[in-house]
């Protein structure tokens, strides 16, 4: 199969067919290695074929930071993921690396989606920025992930106020049972941003339900960081 690649577009967040979701950061150090690191990626992936076809699609975000890369890659399941390692992983990442020196590849973790909160049928806005929010807790609780996020969508849906820029929110949990990532899409980093400063803690107003969710029994530390699409990749015919 080739490689279909599309600049600055989003992949499909909810398909159905992705068991497993791959969150990862690359940290290059400054906006130039961010680009140059985006063009690495894109000539290497097309000009090989696509690696294995339980990958299902695979994106690139650049962070407002200059500094992080996030990819963002939906996959059939863990065996799909783990049959890239063995066979295509390497090559790839050597041929990066050759172009862009020196990546950091700072973290990686395995998720599965939970809840969406879907943007409403026949909204037709583009999001021009994605707020990643990572949620992790002091030890592994599948069933507390899960409760978590439940409280946010009680809190959004007592929202009196739900800010306008705000397209959509897809909740994922983390195989080892530590951490939530809220994959969240907005217009607007700048629509992000004021929905950052209104009124309460954080996004929503100061209402009990928020309060809950930003105190939850067992929550360590909430890492909010703003990145913008800059690739989506999928097999082509």
């Amino acid at each position: 199969m080739t490689v279909h690649v599309q600049p600055h577009a989003r992949p499909d967040l909810t398909r159905p067919d992705a068991g497993l979701v791959i969150a990862t950061t690359w940290r290059v150090g400054t906006p130039e290695r961010q680009q140059a690191a985006v063009d690495a990626i894109a000539r290497t992936w097309e000009r090989r074929p696509w690696p294995v076809a339980g990958l299902l699609s695979y994106s690139v975000l650049v962070g407002e930071d200059g500094d992080r890369l996030l990819h963002y890659s939906q996959w059939g399941g863990e065996d799909d993921y783990h049959e890239m390692v063995r066979t295509q992983r390497g090559p790839r990442n050597a041929e990066i690396d050759a172009a862009v020196p020196g990546i950091d590849r700072a973290s990686f973790r395995m998720y599965e989606r939970y809840r969406s909160s879907a943007a409403v049928p026949g909204d037709r806005r583009v999001p021009g920025c994605v707020a990643a929010v990572e949620v992790e807790f002091d030890g592994p609780d599948p069933a507390r992930q899960r409760a978590w996020v439940d409280a946010v969508f009680e809190a959004l849906s007592a929202d009196p106020a739900p800010h306008p820029g705000g397209v959509s929110g897809h909740f994922h949990l983390s195989l080892d049972g530590t951490h939530v990532l809220d994959y969240a899409e907005w217009e607007t980093a700048r629509a992000h941003e004021e929905a950052m400063a209104s009124p309460g803690d954080g996004i929503g107003a100061a209402t009990p339900q928020w309060r809950r969710v930003q105190h939850y029994p067992g929550l360590v530390r909430s890492t909010v960081r703003r990145y913008t699409p800059a690739l989506a990749m999928s097999p082509g015919v």
